[in-house]
């Protein structure tokens, strides 16, 4: 289980290309590194106390974790002004007061079989080039698969629904890969 030990927290806010999603960043890790939690509805987020708590306001549409930062996505007929310091509030105190941040269980740990080079390469380029970007935004991007040239990618938090998640998906991080792997990256997909 990661619990938030009790502390003083600082959170501060940040917009990001998604105009429903906030980015709530936190003066220590949520999450170990390179791990993120998406909960897209309430029914998803058994596993995170957190989540289930944030979901409990009715302007709460999704969270997201990912190290220092929680995303959230309001519904589109509130306004940021109107909800962001309750948010930032609520959160600055259930972390203070150490409460558990999310459980996770042994078998969720997926372990990876033999990958080829590719494969290898294609998770250095996400890992050293796009993640940092995408996270910088409030979101998440993990490597799926690969086959026939095309990587398959899982993009989470305020990339979900974000109007230019699409843009940036082909303009940027396709230009990126072929760009980095000509010939054996053709096209880059993020799954629904």
């Amino acid at each position: 289980m990661l619990q938030a030990a009790p502390k003083n927290v600082h959170i501060y806010l940040e917009s990001n290309p998604n105009p429903n999603s906030l980015k709530f960043v936190v003066n220590e890790m949520l999450v170990p590194e390179a791990m993120s939690f998406d909960f897209p509805n309430a029914e998803s987020a058994s596993i995170s106390p957190l989540a289930q708590e944030l979901f409990s306001f009715p302007f709460v549409d999704r969270v997201f974790f990912a190290s220092n930062f929680i995303t959230v996505t309001k519904k589109e007929d509130v306004e940021w002004l109107e909800i962001q310091s309750t948010l930032k509030e609520y959160i600055k105190k259930y972390l203070e007061a150490g409460k558990f941040i999310i459980e996770i269980k042994d078998e969720e740990v997926v372990h990876a079989g033999e990958e080829t080079e590719t494969v290898k390469k294609i998770k250095t380029i996400l890992d050293e080039y796009i993640r940092p970007a995408v996270e910088q935004d409030g979101g998440a991007i993990t490597y799926h698969s690969f086959n026939e040239g095309i990587v398959k990618v899982r993009l989470q938090g305020s990339c979900s629904g974000c109007p230019s998640s699409m843009v940036t998906l082909k303009a940027g991080i396709e230009n990126l890969f072929t760009r980095m792997m000509p010939g054996e990256v053709k096209a880059v997909e993020a799954l629904g």
